[in-house]
C-alpha cells in the first residue's frame, strides 16, 4: 500500500462528464408498479429502462401476501361501483373519487391482464379465479395466490420485463433527480457494484420507488422502503400529499414486525385478548375482524392500553379453520409464524401488534401519474393519486401498482415519444461527486445507525396509531435536532464497492426530511381520519373544515404546508361504522 494513501480519500476516479444512458423513459424502482410502467412504456414504443437498488424480485411488492382487489362478477352482488363506494368510505372520504373510480372500473381488465400473463391465482370449485373476503369489503372481491400474491406478481411482470429485453440498471442507488428546462431529465445514482457516481438521462422519469415505513420501528417494509423517490421529487419542489396518513397494518408478528396478511382473517381468523374475547365486537359488531384496518389497529392498540393485551400483544387465532385450510390457502403464514415467533398457528394463537405498513400518503399526481413538473411522473405507494384517502383497503394497493403503474407508463411514453432532446448539464454531475467526497472525507461524527435508531423509535412512539399534540410537537423538535445531527453523520466504509454505508446515510438523509413532512402535516390536519386519530384533543372527523388534502413542499431548510381540495363525483360523506 502507498505510504500516501488516504482512509478516507473517496476513490472513484472523476471523468471527463459524460451520460452514462439515455433513454425515452426510465423508471426509478422496478416492483409491480415500475415493471407495469416499463411494460406499458415500451409497448407504446419508447426505449424503456429501469434503475434499482436491488434485484427487481426482491422489491417489496414482493412481500405483499394477500391479495389484489377487482369486481371480477364472481360474487353476484359484486361490481367496480359497489367496489369504488367501499374504497370511498374505506379512505375516510378523504380519497379523490374520480381517481378511485378509474382503479375500479379498470380492475378487472388488469387482473385478467395478468393472468393472461401467466399469474397463477387460486381457484374457487368452479375454476374461476377465487376471492377472499377482505376488511371494509361489501363482497368478497380480492383475487389471490395462496398468501403469496406479491410473489407471484412479481414474477410474472419480470418474466414480462425479460421478454421485453428491457434495460435494467440493477444496483443503482438514484439519489438525486436531474432537471434542466423546467423538465425532469434523467437521474443521478451511485453504482453499487462498481463505485462512482453515474448519471442516466431520459425524456421522461417515473418514480416508483415504494414508501418510507423505515420510518419507524416496527414495520412490516423491508430496509430498502426508505422513502426515496418522494424526498428526491420534495427535493426538487415537487409536493408531497397527505404525508400524516401512515396506515397501521393490525396483525404484524410480535416482534419482528413481520406481516402476517389479512387473508387471514378473510379465510376466517379471530382476533382475541388475554381474557379470550373476540374484543371487535366493541368496536366493530357487525364486520368484527373484517372492519378496515385503521378501525381494528385502533381496537387493539386501545386493548393493549387498556391491560387487556398479552406481553403488548393480541392473538390471531387460526386454529378452528383447521391444519388443512390453513396448509393449502395459508401456508406461507404458518411458515413465517413458525420461523420467526416459534409458533404453529395450526395449534396455537399467533401474537400480533399494529404496525406500520403502508403511506396513503406521498407525490401528488394526476389520474396519469403526472406530477407538477414537466417530464416527472409516479406510480405505486411514493404517489398519491389519490385512491387510498386517510385509509387504504387491503388489496387495493396491488391493484393500484398494476393499473397506474400502467396508466403512467402510457403518459410517459406518449410525452416523450413527442420530444427529442436529453440535456444533463455537467454541473449535476460535479455537484454530485463534491457531496459524496464531503461524506466521505468526515472524520469525526455520528454513524447512521444511531440517528436512524432514534428516529424511528421516536416515530413510533409520538406519531403512532394514536397522536397527541403535545408528543407530535415534541417529534418536530426531535427531527430537527436528528436533521442537525445528520449534518455531520460519517461512514467508516471508505471504499466504493458494494458500500452500504454510504447508502444507509443517503436513505436516512431522505427518511428525515420525510418525517418532518409528516408531523408538519400531521399538527395541521385538527380532526381524527381515517390513519390520522387524535382522540384526546380531537376526536371526530370535521368534514366542513377539515376534510381536504395536506400538500407539504420543502423551501429553504423546511417543510412548508398548503391545502388542496378532494375531488368529488358521487359520494357524500357519512359516518363509517362496520
Amino acid at each position: 500500500m502507498p505510504a500516501t494513501y488516504e482512509p478516507t480519500r473517496l476513490d472513484f476516479p472523476v471523468a471527463s462528464f459524460q451520460v452514462d444512458g439515455k433513454h425515452d423513459v426510465l423508471v426509478v424502482g422496478a416492483g409491480c408498479a415500475g415493471m407495469r410502467a416499463a411494460i406499458e412504456a415500451h409497448d407504446a414504443g419508447a426505449d424503456v429502462a429501469l434503475i434499482s437498488k436491488i434485484h427487481p424480485v426482491r422489491s417489496h411488492s414482493g412481500a405483499a401476501e394477500g391479495g389484489i382487489n377487482a369486481a371480477l362478477g364472481n360474487a353476484s352482488e359484486d361490481n367496480p361501483e359497489l367496489h369504488a363506494f367501499d374504497t370511498v368510505k374505506g379512505s375516510d372520504y378523504l380519497g379523490d373519487q374520480d381517481a378511485i373510480e378509474i382503479l375500479c372500473n379498470e380492475a378487472p381488465g388488469d387482473v385478467y391482464q395478468l393472468e393472461h400473463w401467466g399469474a397463477i391465482f387460486s381457484r374457487d370449485e368452479q375454476g374461476r379465479i377465487a376471492q377472499r373476503p377482505f376488511g371494509a369489503a361489501g363482497a368478497p372481491r380480492t383475487a389471490f395466490a395462496a398468501d403469496i400474491t406479491g410473489h407471484v406478481l412479481i414474477h410474472v411482470l419480470y418474466e414480462q420485463t425479460m421478454k421485453r429485453d428491457l434495460k435494467v440498471y440493477e444496483e443503482y442507488f438514484a439519489w438525486k433527480l436531474v432537471e434542466d428546462d423546467g423538465r425532469c431529465q434523467g437521474v443521478v445514482a451511485w453504482d453499487i457494484v462498481n463505485g462512482g457516481v453515474k448519471t442516466i438521462g431520459a425524456k421522461t422519469v417515473i418514480l416508483a420507488t415504494g414508501g418510507a415505513g423505515r420510518l419507524y420501528v416496527g414495520t412490516t417494509n423491508a430496509y430498502s422502503v426508505t422513502g426515496d423517490g418522494m424526498a428526491m421529487a420534495l427535493r426538487l419542489g415537487v409536493p408531497l400529499k397527505d404525508m400524516e396518513m401512515m396506515q397501521f397494518h393490525p396483525t404484524t408478528l410480535s416482534p419482528t414486525g413481520v406481516l402476517i396478511t389479512e387473508g387471514c382473517r378473510g379465510e376466517g381468523a379471530y382476533l382475541l385478548n388475554s381474557e379470550g374475547e373476540r374484543f371487535l365486537e366493541r368496536y366493530a359488531p357487525k364486520a368484527m375482524e373484517l372492519a378496515s384496518r385503521d378501525v381494528i389497529s385502533r381496537a387493539e392498540q386501545t386493548e393493549i392500553d387498556e391491560g387487556r393485551g398479552v406481553d403488548g400483544d393480541v392473538l390471531l387465532d387460526l386454529r378452528h379453520l383447521g391444519a388443512e385450510r390453513i396448509l393449502e390457502r395459508l401456508h406461507g403464514t404458518r411458515e413465517l409464524s413458525m420461523v420467526f415467533a416459534g409458533v404453529d398457528p395450526i395449534h396455537e394463537p399467533i401474537p400480533v401488534r399494529p404496525g406500520a405498513h403502508y403511506h396513503m400518503g406521498g407525490i401528488e399526481t394526476d389520474v396519469w401519474g403526472k406530477t407538477e413538473l414537466d417530464a416527472l411522473y409516479a406510480a405505486g405507494e411514493v404517489a398519491c393519486v389519490s385512491v387510498h384517502g386517510a385509509n387504504r383497503l387491503g388489496g387495493n394497493a396491488l391493484m393500484e401498482t398494476i393499473t397506474y403503474g400502467k396508466r403512467a407508463g402510457a403518459a410517459a411514453a406518449d410525452w416523450a415519444l413527442s420530444h427529442t432532446t436529453v440535456a444533463v448539464p455537467p454541473s449535476v454531475v460535479s455537484d454530485s461527486e463534491r457531496e459524496l467526497r464531503e461524506l466521505f472525507r468526515r472524520a469525526e461524527g455520528e454513524r447512521p445507525h444511531a440517528i436512524r435508531d432514534e428516529m424511528a423509535r421516536t416515530m413510533h412512539e409520538n406519531f403512532g396509531v394514536f397522536r397527541r399534540e403535545d408528543q407530535m410537537r415534541r417529534q418536530g423538535t426531535l427531527i430537527a435536532g436528528l436533521l442537525e445531527r445528520y449534518e455531520h453523520v460519517v461512514v467508516d466504509d471508505k471504499g466504493t464497492l458494494f458500500n452500504n454505508d454510504v447508502t444507509q446515510a443517503l436513505g436516512l438523509g431522505f427518511l428525515l426530511e420525510l418525517a418532518a413532512c409528516m408531523v408538519e402535516a400531521g399538527l395541521a390536519r385538527k380532526e381524527s381520519r381515517g390513519a390520522h386519530a387524535r382522540p384526546y384533543d380531537y376526536p371526530d372527523r370535521d368534514d366542513e373544515n377539515d376534510r381536504r388534502h395536506t400538500i407539504i413542499r420543502w423551501v429553504d431548510d423546511g417543510p412548508e404546508l398548503d391545502w388542496a381540495p378532494v375531488r368529488m363525483t358521487k359520494w357524500e360523506p357519512q359516518e363509517r361504522k362496520y
